[in-house]
């Protein structure tokens, strides 16, 4: 078995969701739970296919995202991951009803982060071991931190 560190391209204004699930119409259903949640939000999807032709399918309302998706399942290249890159919009909005999907195992990360993907890699396939999220902790958070903590939450909306 062979290891292999994937880095995932995410633009300065995207979001990504990483996941897995099990079944073909996965692509269709996360495009209505998106457009369901939000008419602004932009983003794209790719699926990757774990049997019959083995395909990544992908659905989107923007070309380009849909394309940066595609790219990214490609390099991923494990069965039954999806991909969804989301600009206009935030994970924390999307992921509830997500995961609310029946076919959705689980997601394996959020993020707008630097990211890595560190996938294993045997004869009959490749599969997401873990991911590596943006970057280690630089220190325990003060007081001051704590107060811009609050004060951002409240200026983007997430809290009273």
């Amino acid at each position: 078995m062979e290891f292999k560190e994937i880095p995932v391209a995410i633009p300065s204004d995207a979001n990504i969701i990483l996941g897995q699930t099990h079944f073909i119409k996965t692509v269709e259903d996360i495009y209505e739970a998106m457009v369901g949640i939000s008419s602004a939000v932009k983003f794209g999807i790719a699926f990757c296919e774990a049997s019959g032709p083995c395909l990544i399918r992908t659905e989107g309302n923007d070309v380009e995202l849909v394309k940066m998706a595609e790219k990214a399942a490609s390099d991923i290249a494990c069965g039954h991951t999806f991909i969804i890159y989301m600009r206009n919009g935030f994970p924390i909005n999307f992921l509830p009803r997500i995961k609310m999907i029946p076919e959705v195992c689980h997601i394996i990360c959020a993020t707008a982060n630097p990211l890595t993907v560190i996938v294993a890699e045997n004869k009959q396939g490749r599969g997401v071991m873990g991911v590596i999220d943006g970057f280690p902790p630089k220190g325990i958070e003060g007081s001051e931190d704590k107060q811009k903590r609050h004060k951002f939450l409240r200026d983007i909306g997430y809290k009273r």
